[in-house]
């Protein structure tokens, strides 16, 4: 595995700690080797204590997505022992001559049989740059034994975001494919690694109990929530050229979308899956502009800390436009879901950190209540929990104890902390086996990626072209007041609240 961007935020904080975590599962190939390259100047040693350094400073930090207690020396040396470094320019063709040499060595020597990942923790405007010095230095090509096949694979692992716009997108995508086939481009989303997100299928196709009702017929609305309770840190030069919006809607939330709007599949494959997760997009309309809302978080108090807006975090402009928060209301037109909406919300500074799926079922007939003390029928809820706590809840109502008919809501949870042995993730750690399986399931296709980008283009350009103030929102909050407008102004809906349990 090639890591470009070794020296960066990303390869320490979750790359890897994942490649740590599939070390001490012991689920990393025998003769794994891991190459590192960056500008940065500094030796295989340096490179490795560092790495070393920066999972130590994870020890005991909750609000870390590595979470652990202690460092497991066996497995971090497992790891270690089989890392080098390569210190270079990305654009200069030298580099991957260089590169080329280490992959032989490999091959020739540690038994890795020519098989290798490159894995794109860099700035995205990079990406096709470097796949396309990988294609002219001869290091994707999968040389041919006398039967036709592959003698090894080279695939590529590319991070978001994939694009800005559709244009961009598109522009990348052709790009890419000029060197590598799309069965060799795995387009990563960390999200989708979560163990909670992998079992909304299981949840919805193996249990007879759910999927007859899943449509129309008995669901009101849909509301998809990922809050975070962190602002922008170090990232504000990121996220003054990206907002939120781009950040998170077209990658993140539009993945939980399909997981729950898809049509049973017709195996667990990656292609009959990723061809019923593209239907769902091919039967989105775009989002007219007054379908989304969007707001930048000004002071306020979060989890009891006083916070600084947005416009006062560093590298953010004095008078940025930039969205920290974004929320829409989308519609699938196909026969499972016509008229039923499905509402997104994403944003920093909000009260608790939240992500989670939430189906509102349509209430029950009222008639047969009239005359008791009974004034209204609630709907039923089905919450799936992804993060902090991951789990699965079912809303209902019953008769309160005592005389007379009183309703009362309760709830039924399963906790996957009170079922299932934990084990560190990060979210990376099963998508990495994938791409060295060479499992595409969990990765998006180049047309899905355009198809995100086309839905919420219209908005994105909107904004663009608007120049009066984004609207604040306190910090702390659960976003601005227009976001619960997007709701109340289709009928008597209102979002959860943040962190509501």
């Amino acid at each position: 595995m090639v890591i470009f961007g070794a020296s960066g935020d990303l390869t320490k904080r979750l790359v890897v700690p994942a490649l740590y975590n599939l070390s001490l599962t012991r689920l990393l190939p025998e003769n794994f080797r891991l190459i590192g390259v960056a500008l940065t100047k500094q030796t295989t040693k340096g490179w490795r204590d560092d790495l070393h350094a920066e999972l130590k400073s994870f020890v005991g930090n909750t609000t870390s997505a590595f979470d652990i207690d202690h460092i497991d020396e066996n497995a971090w040396q497992r790891l270690a022992r089989q890392m080098s470094y390569i210190q270079g320019d990305l654009t200069n063709p030298e580099l991957y001559r260089t590169l080329g040499s280490a992959l032989d060595k490999a091959r020739n020597t540690d038994g890795t049989r020519g098989n290798a990942v490159f894995y794109l923790a860099i700035a995205d405007q990079l990406f096709g740059t470097v796949v396309e010095q990988l294609g002219q230095a001869g290091l994707t090509d999968q040389n041919a034994d006398h039967d036709g096949k592959p003698d090894f694979w080279r695939r590529v692992v590319i991070e978001k975001p994939f694009g800005h716009s559709l244009d961009s997108a598109r522009e990348l995508n052709a790009r890419i494919l000029r060197t590598l086939h799309e069965d060799r481009i795995f387009r990563i989303d960390h999200f989708l690694g979560k163990d909670m997100v992998q079992t909304i299928m299981a949840f919805r196709f193996a249990n007879g109990l759910f999927e007859p009702v899943w449509n129309r017929d008995r669901i009101d609305h849909v509301q998809i929530t990922v809050a975070e309770t962190l602002g922008v840190e170090k990232r504000g030069r990121f996220y003054e050229a990206t907002g939120a919006l781009r950040d998170m809607v077209p990658n993140h939330l539009f993945a939980l979308l399909t997981l729950i709007a898809m049509e049973p599949p017709t195996g667990f494959d990656a292609a009959a899956i990723r061809a019923k997760k593209a239907d769902v997009f091919a039967a989105m309309p775009a989002v007219p502009p007054d379908h989304a809302v969007r707001g930048q978080y000004r002071g306020g108090t979060v989890l009891g800390k006083r916070v600084k807006p947005y416009r006062r975090e560093p590298d953010v402009a004095r008078d940025s436009n930039v969205e920290t928060y974004v929320s829409m209301r989308l519609q699938i037109d196909n026969w499972r879901w016509s008229g039923v909406p499905f509402y997104i919300r994403t944003g920093k500074h909000l009260a608790q950190r939240n992500s989670e799926v939430a189906i509102c079922f349509k209430p029950a007939p009222f008639a047969v209540f009239k005359g008791t003390h009974v004034d209204a029928m609630q709907p039923n809820w089905l919450v799936l929990r992804i993060a902090p706590d991951e789990g699965i809840s079912l809303q209902f109502e019953v008769r309160r104890r005592g005389q007379g008919v009183d309703l009362a809501e309760v709830k039924m949870d399963f906790h996957y902390d009170d079922w299932f042995l934990k084990a560190p993730n990060v979210g990376y750690e099963t998508l990495l086996h994938d791409v060295m399986t060479g499992d595409q399931t969990l990765f998006m296709s180049a047309g899905m990626i355009e198809q995100a980008w086309r839905i919420v283009q219209p908005v994105l350009d909107h904004w663009a072209a608007d120049k009066s103030d984004c609207p604040g929102y306190a910090s702390g909050g659960d976003g601005p007041k227009a976001a619960g407008d997007l709701l109340s102004a289709d009928g008597n809906r209102a979002w959860r609240p943040v962190g509501q349990s």
